[in-house]
């Protein structure tokens, strides 16, 4: 009897002992320490720590450091927060660990919330956010297994850990706003990351969470049909040594929710499955900008196009040799601005069928795509303010622009769109009769082989020569210098997304080929100049 009643106590002392699973920090070199720190000093958590392997227990001072003398010391953490270890009070009211040489963390940090680890439950928002912010010596993460989540909860709790290989378990199904932003950016050696089971999203969930993750080679199932804004924006930004991306089987797009989240991974040789017909805005903004190994693209079905949503999408891709159908007949604000831009491998532009366009649609499209040899048809009648502004800028393997039906003008509308493509040198004829501001300006700015040009306007539009003119290349704009010798010498720097009011045809013909023909009809004006007609060119009136 009394031999049951000494094993029944030993259980007891046993379980009880088992039940508390501490924050652990262990040394994993001679001469680590650690400590702990608080932003602004306005966050004052309870943290206790025992060397003792929890014999006895001492307050953790704010910006003390504990030595941890030989390889393999342990310290035991613990504290009673049940409010939260950080707030939310400003956006530095935290308080992080501080450490030296290299440390591996292991057990519960719920220890730090109810003294023994065993709660599932975070308390209150931000509340482990920048925890281990830049301890660059964490060569392991501790458990975190909460499956209750707050805003912002874990958001950059890891960030610039660089000796971080392995990402704890995750598994909470219910996510919150930022719970997992900026999570292990910049954690260089992380090359394993946690399943992320969850199915549906909360705003900036993931957003930037592996961002410069430069080991990581595989990303994590991505199962969630159902989005939220910016919930995977820059999710995987310049992880360099990712080569596939993971599947994206939602169908229902919101804002931003893809925005940049292969932005500069070099080595992403497949992009993943992208089924949505229905788009959002921004929702593909940059999402394979600067993949330089891409090399196919894939379908965009999508018909219903939103303000931006394929914005820069394929932007620096240097491999991209073919570039996707874009069946939109419809099109939404910049919806293609720059979706090609520095693709210098792409020849061949995808058939661009839109009628019915929108302000800035193609603008800088496919800028600098210096193999491009061949254009789509351009078949909209009704133009729409900067529509192609810059479209074919410095695409110098152009040798045929393409046809230009449309009569009237809007603001800006061909701006700057064959600048400096030196190959070209026929200009499609220009059917209108009346210009807009800035219709024409910078149309073919250094087209230097270009030696034909017809148009059909009879007035050049009231343009008084109150400066002297500069094209400035590195902002895109013209710099403008007062004449009047008697006022001061201002300058003025002029965007071309703002054309002002008279700059139908400012610059639109320098620097193209010094001999050529200019047809045109015969009330316009002979007027001669960069802004006019070329000098040396042969007029002939039609």
């Amino acid at each position: 009897m009394i031999k049951k009643i000494l094993l029944l106590l030993f259980l007891c002392v046993t379980n009880a002992l088992h039940a508390a699973n501490y924050l652990t920090f262990t040394a994993e070199a001679d001469s680590s320490s650690f400590g702990i720190h608080s932003e602004w000093g306005n966050n004052n958590p309870d943290v206790q720590y025992s060397l003792d392997e929890g014999k006895s227990w001492e307050k953790l001072k704010r910006d003390t450091l504990i030595p941890l003398i030989h390889k393999g010391d342990k310290a035991l953490l613990r504290g009673y927060n049940p409010q939260g270890f950080s707030s939310k009070v400003s956006m530095r009211d935290y308080t992080h660990f501080i450490m030296t040489g290299f440390i591996a963390a292991s057990g519960s940090v719920m220890s730090l919330i109810d003294g023994v680890g065993e709660s599932k439950a975070i308390p209150s928002e931000a509340c482990f956010q920048y925890l281990f912010e830049y301890c660059a010596g964490l060569t392991k993460a501790p458990e975190l297994p909460a499956t209750k989540l707050t805003d912002e909860c874990y958001s950059f709790m890891f960030e610039g850990c660089k000796a971080l290989i392995q990402a704890p378990q995750l598994p909470a199904m219910e996510l919150t706003e930022e719970c997992y932003r900026g999570m292990f950016e910049k954690c260089y050696r992380l090359n394993q990351a946690p399943q992320l089971p969850a199915t549906e999203m909360a705003d900036w969930c993931y957003m930037e969470m592996f961002s410069r993750c430069y080991s990581l080679t595989q990303a994590p199932e991505l199962p969630a049909t159902k989005l939220a804004d910016s919930c995977y924006e820059e999710m995987f930004k310049e992880c360099i040594s990712l080569t596939q991306a993971p599947q994206l089987p939602a169908t229902e797009l919101v804002k931003e929710c893809y925005r940049e989240m292969f932005k500069e991974c070099k080595n992403l040789m497949q992009a993943p499955e992208l089924p949505a017909k229905k788009l959002a805005e921004y929702c593909y903004d940059g999402m394979f900008s600067k993949c330089n190994n891409l090399t196919q693209a894939p379908q965009l079905p999508a018909t219903e196009l939103e303000k931006s949503c394929y914005v820069g999408m394929f932007s620096g891709c240097s491999n991209l040799t073919q570039a996707p159908e874009l069946p939109a007949t419809k099109l939404s604000y910049a919806c293609y601005s720059m979706m090609f831009s520095d693709c210098i491998s792409l020849t061949q532009a995808p058939k661009l069928p839109a009628t019915e366009l929108a302000d800035g649609c193609y603008r800088s499209m496919f800028s600098h795509c210096t193999s491009l040899t061949q254009t789509p048809k351009l078949p909209a009648m009704q133009l729409a303010k900067t529509c192609y502004t810059f479209m074919f800028d410095s695409c110098i393997s152009l040798t045929k622009a393409p046809a230009l039906p449309a009569k009237e003008m809007q603001e800006a509308c061909y701006s700057c769109m064959f600048r400096k493509c030196t190959n070209l040198n026929k200009a499609p004829e220009l059917p209108a009769t009346r210009l807009a501001d800035g219709c024409y300006e910078m149309m073919f700015w250094e087209c230097s082989n270009l030696s034909e040009v017809k148009v059909n306007f009879t007035n050049w539009g009231e343009y008084r020569q109150l400066y002297s003119r500069k094209w400035d290349a590195r902002s895109c704009s013209l710099v403008f210098l007062a004449s009047d010798p008697r006022s001061k010498i201002i300058s003025t720097m002029i965007s071309m997304n703002f054309p002002h009011e008279g700059l139908d045809t400012t610059l639109w013909l320098e620097g193209v080929a010094p001999t050529g023909t200019f047809i045109c009809p015969k009330g316009l004006p002979k007027e001669v100049g960069e802004s006019r007609i070329p000098e040396g060119w042969k007029v002939i009136e039609n």
